[in-house]
């Protein structure tokens, strides 16, 4: 190994140790950005799949009380 490439890789490592705080900021920023995007269309996901769930039970429990009222009038 030359004294240059020595010296290059010492300036890459010095490079690398003042930019890796800014790069891991960043990618904390961009994470958690990201994670709150995809919490809020999990959410709106989940809204709306049980909003169709409650309807059904809804209509499942009206059906239920119709079928009750007309097997107690049949008696």
């Amino acid at each position: 190994m030359s004294e240059n490439d020595s010296t290059t890789g010492d300036l890459r490592q010095k490079l690398k140790s003042f930019a890796q705080p800014l790069v891991d900021s960043v990618d904390a920023r961009l994470r958690d950005q990201v994670d709150s995007r995809v919490d809020e269309r999990v959410r709106e996901t989940m809204s709306d799949r049980l909003s169709v769930i409650e309807r059904a039970i809804a209509d499942l429990d009206r059906r239920v009380r119709d079928l009750e009222t007309r097997l107690d009038q049949s008696r």
